[in-house]
């Protein structure tokens, strides 16, 4: 017995056989293999259980991030353009008033930057736009393939694999129960496989479905490595989860977010109180510059009507 199986065993609370001890009827003590087995099966129940409860977590995350992005750009961003508007106006009037050759350069760069409030896809760097998540980062969170196919057809000695895998394999071709749940699961993998258009894939498949179904030994073994691969896969799913979480978490609408995770809708409307404010006060600001140089304008204006005549 191997060094793992008897760790497993022990740990499960099940001392294995040692070689003499008799074994008389063995199928009514579980093999320490067995007992290995079947802690992978409730370790990866666990794993995905917690893996629902943070994909949940990521969604509603997500789902606050759009949200939040979308209203911030109907909402706020009349406001944000406002404010530019406002302090490219100033610098032309002040520019105006003071002839100053530095005022009027400031002016001209402050007109020439005059930009929109960036779209939304620009504030996320091509995770999300204005339609929500790209195909492509829908792709990655739910463990579809992230490129698309080469091809529109697959090769021909893949389709010939396929096509002989699902008349030899297909679930319909049997009426035992166990069987037919063997057979679709192997078909999944079929599909799969010829989906991705993966030769070697359909290859090895085709020779273990030639081989047979698996003996009870080779059975546990095959499910061992199976629930091992889940477990790694299962957790690369989370660090993929958790590395989308932390790009929309750095970009500017989640740390926005942060500022206020209990309640975002009052820190927009906490946000368009502070930019209303700011608008006055530059709208003042422009107002007073206006004045300025209507004051000049008509000053230089009496000074230039001729005096009255003698």
């Amino acid at each position: 017995m191997e060094p793992e199986a008897q760790q497993e065993a022990r740990q499960a609370g099940h001392e294995p056989h040692e070689p003499h001890e008799p074994q008389d009827a063995p199928e009514a003590v579980p093999s320490a293999d067995g007992e290995a087995v079947e802690r992978l099966e409730r370790a990866v129940r666990a794993a995905e259980t917690a893996l629902i409860e943070y994909e949940i977590a990521v969604e509603t995350f997500r789902v606050e991030v759009e949200n939040f992005s979308r209203l911030h750009e109907q909402r706020l961003g009349p406001l944000y353009g406002r404010i530019e508007e406002l302090d490219v106006l100033i610098a032309e009037a002040l520019a105006a008033c003071t002839g100053d050759p530095e005022d009027v350069r400031r002016a001209r760069e402050a007109r020439a930057s005059f930009l929109p409030m960036p779209a939304v896809e620009e504030l996320y760097q091509g995770w999300m736009d204005s339609a929500g998540l790209p195909p492509e980062a829908v792709a990655m969170l739910t463990g579809q393939r992230v490129r698309p196919p080469e091809r529109v057809r697959p090769s021909e000695r893949a389709r010939r694999l396929y096509r002989e895998l699902v008349r030899s394999a297909h679930p319909d071709l049997v009426q035992d129960d166990a069987e037919r749940g063997r057979r679709e699961e192997f078909m999944t993998r079929v599909n799969k496989a010829y989906s991705d258009g993966d030769e070697e894939a359909l290859a090895a498949l085709a020779e273990e479905w030639a081989a047979g179904p698996p003996t009870g030994e080779e059975r546990a073994a095959v499910r061992g490595e199976e629930l091992y691969a889940r477990l790694e896969w299962l957790a690369r799913r989370k660090e993929m989860l958790a590395a989308a979480v932390a790009e929309l978490e750095e970009g500017a609408i989640g740390s926005m977010l942060r500022l206020a995770p209990d309640d975002p809708d009052g820190l927009l409307e906490e946000i368009a109180g502070r930019l209303r404010e700011r608008i006055a006060e530059k709208e003042a600001r422009l107002a007073e510059l206006n004045g300025r140089m209507g004051q000049a304008g008509w000053t230089g204006h009496q000074a230039e009507r001729p005096g009255p005549t003698v």
